[in-house]
Order: C-alpha cells, then sequence, then structure tokens
C-alpha cells in the first residue's frame, strides 16, 4: 500500500497546469524503536500537557501556539490567524526558474519527495513539465506549502515522475568561516600526495547503496535478540585510536596491506552483505518472560522485509 501524500495541488509552469500528489521518498519507520518505561512496573511512559505554572493538565482545545517576545510575555497566534495567511503555493507549486543542478549549494539540501499525477487528469502536461526539465538538463525551482511553512523545492526529472528537494533558506544555513578560520595552512608535499592518492585508487569504487549496512541497528537487533533468548550480555572491547606520529610512516604502512586488502574485498564484501541483510531484516519471535515481553507477544515481532529504492 502506497504511503499517504503529504501534499495535493497543482504544478505549473506558466500557463501549463496539472494536478500532482507530493510523496515522502525515504522512511525512518523501519528502524528500531524504543519506548520508554517504569522501571519498577515494565509500564509505558506517559507524557501529559501541563500548565507550566498552575501544573494543572490542560485539554488540546485549550492550547494555542504564542510567539516569545520576552521571559513571560507570548504573543498568541490561532490557528484560524495562521491559515489567513493565505500564501498561492499552498495549493500550487509554481515554477519560477530554471537553474543548473552543479550550482546547487549540498548545504541548501534538505530531504527528498516523489511527485506524481494526481488522478487520471492531467498526464499529458506533467509528461510534458518532466519532459522540458529533462532535455534542458536542468532543475526546476519553485516554492510549496508543507506543515504551514513555504519551502523552496528543486524538481528534477526521476524515471516516469519527478524528486522534489526541499531547500534550506540562506537564513538557515550557517556561514564556514567561523568554524574553518582556525585550520592551519599545511603544505602538503608532492610525496604524500602521491601516496594518498594511490590509497585512494586501491579504494575506488562505484556507488552501490545496497552494499551499505547499518551496523548500529544490526547490533541493536543482535542486542534484542540475545535478551530475548535469556542470554547474558557482555560488553565488547571499545576500538583505540592511535596518534600518528610520522604521517609518511602511516601512508606507506596503509599502501602495504593495502593491496592484499583490495584483493579479498569482493568475497569479505559479499559474505558481509548477506550476513548484513539477514540480521538487518529477522528478529527472534518473542518468548515467555517478562511483562513487556509478553506484551510484545500481541503483536508480530519479526522485523519487516526492507526495500531497496
Amino acid at each position: 500500500m502506497a504511503p499517504r501524500a503529504n501534499w495535493k495541488g497543482f504544478l505549473r509552469l506558466s500557463l501549463v497546469t496539472c494536478p500532482v500528489a507530493l510523496y515522502p521518498a525515504t522512511s525512518e519507520s523501519e528502524k528500531v524503536s524504543f519506548n520508554q518505561l517504569n522501571r519498577k512496573t515494565g509500564h509505558r511512559i506517559k507524557y501529559a500537557k501541563v500548565d507550566a505554572d498552575t501544573g494543572e493538565e490542560v485539554d488540546n482545545e485549550d492550547i494555542v501556539k504564542g510567539y516569545k517576545v520576552d521571559t513571560d510575555t507570548f504573543i498568541e497566534v490561532t490557528k484560524e490567524e495562521l491559515e489567513n495567511v493565505a500564501l498561492e503555493s499552498t495549493r500550487t507549486i509554481e515554477i519560477d526558474e530554471f537553474v543548473d543542478r552543479s550550482e546547487i549549494d549540498p548545504r541548501y539540501l534538505i530531504r527528498p519527495y516523489y511527485l506524481r499525477p494526481d488522478g487520471k487528469v492531467g498526464h499529458d502536461a506533467f509528461a510534458v513539465i518532466r519532459e522540458t526539465i529533462r532535455e534542458m538538463n536542468k532543475v526546476a525551482i519553485g516554492r510549496v506549502v508543507l506543515t504551514n511553512r513555504e519551502h523552496i523545492i528543486a524538481l528534477e526529472p526521476l524515471d516516469k515522475g519527478l524528486m522534489g528537494t526541499l531547500l534550506r533558506y540562506p537564513y538557515e544555513v550557517r556561514a564556514a568561516d567561523e568554524y574553518f578560520d582556525d585550520i592551519q595552512d599545511v603544505k602538503v608535499t608532492k610525496d604524500m600526495l602521491d601516496l594518498a592518492k594511490h590509497i585512494v585508487n586501491q579504494k575506488a569504487g562505484h556507488f552501490e547503496p545496497d552494499k551499505f549496512e547499518d551496523q548500529y541497528e544490526t547490533a541493536l537487533i543482535d542486542l534484542i535478540n540475545q535478551k530475548r533468548a535469556g542470554k547474558p550480555i557482555t560488553a565488547k572491547a571499545r576500538p583505540r585510536g592511535e596518534n600518528v606520529v610520522d604521517l609518511m610512516d602511516a601512508l606507506r604502512k596503509s599502501i602495504g596491506g593495502g593491496t592484499a586488502a583490495a584483493t579479498e574485498a569482493p568475497k569479505k564484501s559479499a559474505k558481509k552483505a548477506r550476513k548484513a541483510a539477514a540480521g538487518q531484516k529477522e528478529m527472534l519471535m518473542p518468548i515467555p518472560g517478562k511483562k513487556p515481553v509478553k506484551e510484545a507477544a500481541k503483536k508480530p515481532a519479526a522485523k519487516p522485509q526492507r526495500k531497496s529504492a
């Protein structure tokens, strides 16, 4: 079942308009998540919205938004007042301009969405807009309102649809100067560069996301499976970093061990990928035990099969 659209409206390029729907292109739902429990009873923790001064619980209908002016002064803003801040982009993604993909600073990228025609009408207009962007090898820049805020969105062709990436505003991006000014100017010798380039060439590959392994997720699932099975949990030794005394010597040693590693890499990575897939897709079924485990038994506990993008 396809996820619910985050937004529905119209995509417009000058006088060409079509109804579209916007869907999240990524998901965090398959990651291991935890609830907070009372250690003494095993019950889940419940959070209540209370008045900071009186300590009394407040009903949702009595809660309004407030802009903080100073320590004890707030300007109340109602839901109706926010809805009255009408923006054309609330219902329409208006394409304002076209830019080269290389001109978009990666720091401005937030998250991706899928954009497709909404319903049976408008496919022709959608295709015209999509193929124009593809043929011109450009990225379309427009505006869209999500969660009551207007965002800049960059649109580019992806298969039969469009991928829209939300962009940050300039005031959201910090200047790099204050972080990089104190970095020392170091003269890197040709020998150092040659050695480092050799290491890069040994490790050169292709971007293949299917090879990625979320090692922390695998470790979490392993921990949960061990606890369900009643096995003892032992702390693993943490790797210790070593201080680099001689940079040239470290580079040479890296190259020395690189050839053998490069030869064995394909076999090892394939085995690791298979192991990761099994470890990250499955969790043991619950076993009888304490109350939290019994509650988990009411619902299927197996890790759902992950789908590659």
